[in-house]
């Protein structure tokens, strides 16, 4: 029998992806941040552009594979991978690979407004029923969680920001069309000033 399809309107989900994106980094402490292809590059920036964020210009569906890479590299250091759902639903692969791999220091968050904003928001998978956080919870991830308004949001935070990981979240949160905020798209500067701030000028 054909599984029943369960549609969602995130248009009028009471999150909204800028906040949310404010609220993870508030208080970052030093912590590493990538911010996936697109809005969630954008959410990073407006929050306050920062050197140790490393938001990707192209390269979809590889924003948790450079978070893992980061992670491995700096154990010491957290990792916040912020992506959107149709940039993970690309990446899928990867949160098997994390999960093997098992950082305790990177936490992966899904901005999911069940929409591809690059391309003239058109409905992902996550619009019709895919749970993203089920999905890292099969492929082996310990701590998995979904958000959906602003009580579960100010629980997972503690979670998604010191929980020994590797962590994934779903944050559910409204369609919405948003001012660019653009980071500089000089990919080596980019490269130049994270090494910088994490390792030192020499």
């Amino acid at each position: 029998m054909p599984k029943t399809i369960n549609k969602t309107n995130s248009e009028t989900y009471p999150l909204h992806r800028r906040d949310v994106a404010k609220a993870l980094l508030e208080d970052r402490d030093g912590m590493m941040v990538v911010g996936g292809l697109g809005s969630s590059a954008w959410d990073i920036t407006a929050a306050g552009d920062d050197p140790l964020n490393f938001p990707l210009w192209g390269a979809m569906g590889g924003a948790a594979s450079i978070g893992l890479g980061m992670a491995l590299a700096q154990p010491d250091h957290r990792v916040l991978v912020l992506t959107g759902d149709g940039e993970m639903l690309m990446g899928l692969g990867s949160l098997a690979t994390i999960a093997l791999q098992g950082p305790k220091n990177l936490a992966v968050v899904v901005i999911d407004n069940e929409r591809y904003g690059e391309t003239g928001m058109q409905k992902t998978h996550t619009a019709f029923g895919v749970d993203l956080a089920e999905v890292a919870k099969a492929a082996g991830f310990p701590v998995t969680g979904s958000v959906r308004d602003q009580a579960e949001l100010d629980a997972a935070l503690p979670v998604i920001l010191d929980a020994p990981g590797p962590v994934f979240y779903d944050i559910k949160v409204r369609a919405e069309n948003l001012d660019f905020v653009l980071p500089t798209n000089d990919g080596v500067e980019l490269k130049k000033r994270f090494r910088k701030a994490l390792l030192g000028a020499a």
